[in-house]
This record gives C-alpha cells, structure tokens and sequence, in this order.
C-alpha cells in the first residue's frame, strides 16, 4: 500500500469528516468500504428510487410511466390513477429527486447537530 496523507478541515463537520476517513481507510485495507451508518437501507433504495424518477421525468416521462416501472408489484389503473397513493408517492420521488439534482445532495451525509 502506498503511503497517503489526508487533510481535515477542523469544523463543526470535522466528526463526519473522520468518519468518512475511517471508512475510507478501512475499504482500502479490505475493499469494500462499509456501507455509511448515516445512509440506512431503505434511505439508500429510496435515493436509488428517487435518481430514476428523475431520469425519466428528464425523458419527458409520466408519472404514471414512472410509478409502473418503479412499482412493478402494483397495477395501476388509468381510472383511478388521479386518485392512487402511488401518484403522490410518485411525484414526491421525482421532485426531491430533482432537488438532490441540484444540489441537495450535499447535504445527504450531515448529521444533525445540536447548537
């Protein structure tokens, strides 16, 4: 391995900051790095969820397009569509996903801190 040096900012970030390093340090000693405690399972398959709705909405996609490939497990009707929980849950998906699109995404891996 070769030697490598890092440098920490020291803020109100630094915490997350050596966090970070840690489990980069731990994936170079035995790749794969470990998942990040802060993003949990379902977090993760919903931000996975919410970057193809917004790759479809980019394609000019409908919502009710995007719920059929997102929701496979459910068949959504046309005549219920305007009514159906998977629309709202569709739309929600699309547009934080927009909102990690333009620059939300930095502030997916803050914790919460008290002042």
């Amino acid at each position: 391995m070769v030697p490598t040096a890092a440098i920490i900012v020291l803020d109100d970030a630094t915490p997350d900051r050596l966090e970070a390093l840690a489990r980069y340090w731990r994936g170079l000693r035995a790749p794969p790095a470990p998942p990040d405690p802060r993003v949990t399972p379902q977090r993760r398959h919903r931000l996975g969820q919410m970057l193809r709705a917004v790759d479809a909405r980019i394609e000019r996609e409908s919502y009710r397009a995007i719920a059929t490939v997102l929701f496979p497990e459910h068949h959504i009707e046309a005549a219920s569509w305007a009514g159906d929980a998977l629309r709202e849950t569709t739309i929600r998906l699309a547009r934080d996903g927009m909102k990690l699109v333009h620059g939300g995404y930095r502030g997916l891996l803050k914790r919460p801190r008290k002042p």
